[in-house]
């Protein structure tokens, strides 16, 4: 990009608008029963469609000034019960959520022009589960976890760098156990906020309220 255009993108023009409209085919219905259902179905054509991490998503969390923060994690598992990632429970995102079990989640799917806004409580998922997904990790990516004090000062890369030696000096060729400090946490909705793209910003907003054992839904404007 030229350093005289503007760093920000102008809005789309009408025609360009139209020619979105020319090339778009109807979108199908966004069905109202199961958000959790819904959110499979995006999610696998995000998986078809995305250049690359289709599960990631962003985690925001406030600090104990009340203060939002907010950064990009990978979602390693979904059901009914909830999203669920991985981390250093010492990291910053770890004590916020031990301080204020609550969360919110983005997945914004580009190439899809779809988004998807969950808000709900957290909770630790069980060690066995923690075990279970060690397990699946690359040995590398498992020393590296131990390696780490994760949101903390690092003085330099190299600093880093000589723990993950020394870690695999420890372990040696046997199995690397999963570190104490880190397990994963589980945020289950209470409601979901489904978004697509249309054009003129006239957007489709399909909103799911937990009730019960079940849900309500409303539309709202864009």
């Amino acid at each position: 990009m030229s350093e005289d255009a503007p760093l920000i993108p102008p809005s789309p023009s009408e025609d360009d608008y139209v020619r979105q409209v020319a090339s778009a085919e109807p979108p199908p219905p966004m069905a109202e029963e199961d958000p959790f259902a819904l959110f499979a179905t995006w999610l696998r054509e995000a998986v078809e469609r995305e250049p690359n991490d289709a599960n990631a998503m962003a985690l925001a969390t406030v600090d104990p000034d009340g203060l939002p923060d907010v950064r990009m994690v990978l979602l390693k598992d979904v059901d009914p019960a909830g999203f669920v990632f991985y981390t250093n429970v010492e990291s910053a995102k770890g004590r916020q959520m031990a301080a204020h079990a609550k969360a919110a989640l983005l997945f914004h799917w580009k190439s899809l022009r779809r988004q998807v806004r969950v808000r709900g409580t957290v909770s630790s998922v069980t060690p066995q589960e923690a075990d279970e997904y060690w397990t699946t990790r690359a040995r590398p990516a498992q020393l590296g976890a131990w390696a780490s004090d994760q949101s903390r000062a690092l003085p330099e890369r190299g600093a880093f760098e000589k723990r993950i030696a020394q870690m695999g000096m420890k372990f040696g060729l046997g199995k690397v156990p999963r570190p104490p400090h880190w397990s994963g946490f589980r945020v289950a909705p209470v409601s979901f906020e489904f978004w697509r793209d249309r054009p003129f910003r006239l957007h489709d907003r399909l909103v799911f309220e937990k009730s019960g054992a079940g849900w309500t839904t409303q539309r709202l404007y864009p």
